[in-house]
């Protein structure tokens, strides 16, 4: 099946009884035996529910892996995959310019603990692994694009490294989704999902989700989902799954309004540099183009005026972007990565990856690109 046709039906067969189109919200803690030591799939819904393996199975089939598992959150997927793999005086090699949340844990959470954690600019120079892989080396962790710089990541090339060197590699898959990118396909072996962005597409769900093949790994992200009870709710799986119906669609829109965007933006004097991965002045276009099928709903924008005063002053004017800390939903949302997404970065770190006070990332909905136009005019005129 096409990727469209696997969004509307993988992971679920009709209700034998109902014959109900949707899964059925199975808003219920526990499912009772008919006798004593009987074997059956659902027992508590801490352990599994059947509208979240409905969602499990629909996203593993979206990524072409075996498995999926849900969470209540992104960073409980991150987490997920961090605990299963990793134990103090084990090393985790880190993209540097990673979302806030994925470096707040690391730093903060498993470096205290023991985990050495080294973050490294992949995007740049990937080649740099081979020095960096050590025998404590466990997981070298990956965004494509990134959040919010958007550089891009040769996947194939560290796949390949890391596998040379018996190391797993995992990735972020958020912003690309597993319509615009299939990271398996490049020999990345773990899949994550903040399917509260674009999986479910309406900013009304909190969800995470991890995808793997590895029978093994598979069992031990299962246990520390059953044994931390971090999980996804069938209320919140129902609604990622309605969204995914229309991911194909809704990617479509965001991708053609961004491109449109970008292009303009870099004609605007208040905007310094406009950072696209369609765009040709991207430095990393050309790997983009032969890893994606297409480049994504987020633009990120430096200002002319490199000051948090003057990305104030575009986000208090916007009327149709929305201030906030997500993306990825049907409305457009501006986000001010130094003190939002990415607040918790040191300032030196924030510096060397990038990360400015004049800078703006725009989640582009799905409107009509004519009135975000309009509504992004009048915030950056002078």
């Amino acid at each position: 099946m096409k990727f469209a046709t696997r969004a509307i039906h993988a992971g679920y067969e009709r209700d034998a009884t109902t014959h109900a189109v949707m899964p059925p919200i199975y808003q219920t803690s526990i499912f009772s035996y008919d006798h004593l030591g009987d074997e059956q799939p659902f027992c508590y819904s801490r352990s599994g529910n059947p509208t979240r393996a409905a969602l499990e199975a629909n996203v593993a089939a979206l990524e072409g892996m075996k498995y999926g598992l849900a969470f209540g959150s992104g960073m409980a997927a991150i987490d997920s995959v961090l605990r299963a793999m990793l134990k103090p005086g084990d090393e985790i090699i880190a993209v540097a310019d990673c979302y806030g949340g994925a470096y707040r844990l690391l730093t903060r959470l498993y470096q205290p603990s023991g985990v050495i954690v080294t973050f490294a600019d992949l995007a740049s120079d990937p080649g740099q692994l081979n020095a960096l892989i050590s025998e404590r080396t466990r997981l070298v962790w990956l965004e494509s694009p990134t959040n919010p710089l958007l550089n891009i990541v040769d996947l194939e090339r560290v796949a390949s490294i890391c596998r040379a060197r018996g190391v797993p590699t995992a990735i972020d898959n958020t912003f690309a989704s597993p319509y615009l990118q299939s990271p398996r396909d490049f020999g990345i072996d773990i899949i994550v999902h903040s399917a509260t962005k674009y999986l479910g597409g309406h900013s009304d769900v909190l969800l995470g989700v991890a995808c793997v093949d590895d029978d093994a790994l598979f069992q031990q992200m299962k246990l520390v989902q059953n044994s931390a009870g971090a999980v996804a709710g069938p209320q919140d799986s129902f609604l990622v799954l309605r969204g995914i119906k229309t991911l194909h669609l809704r990617m479509q829109r965001h991708e053609e309004n961004a491109g449109r965007i970008a292009e303009w933006l870099q004609g605007q004097p208040a905007v310094e540099k406009v950072i696209y991965p369609g765009l040709a002045s991207h430095p990393q276009h050309a790997l983009a183009r032969r890893q994606m099928r297409g480049f994504g709903g987020i633009v990120t924008i430096y200002l002319r005026d490199n000051s948090r005063a003057a990305a104030a002053r575009v986000a208090d004017r916007l009327q149709l972007f929305a201030l906030g800390e997500s993306l990825g939903g049907v409305e457009s949302i501006v986000n001010h990565s130094a003190t939002m997404s990415h607040g918790s970065m040191p300032a030196e770190v924030k510096a060397a990856c990038g990360i400015r006070e004049g800078m703006l990332r725009l989640s582009i909905g799905i409107e009509d690109a004519d009135d975000l136009i309009d509504d992004l005019t009048r915030a950056l005129a002078d």
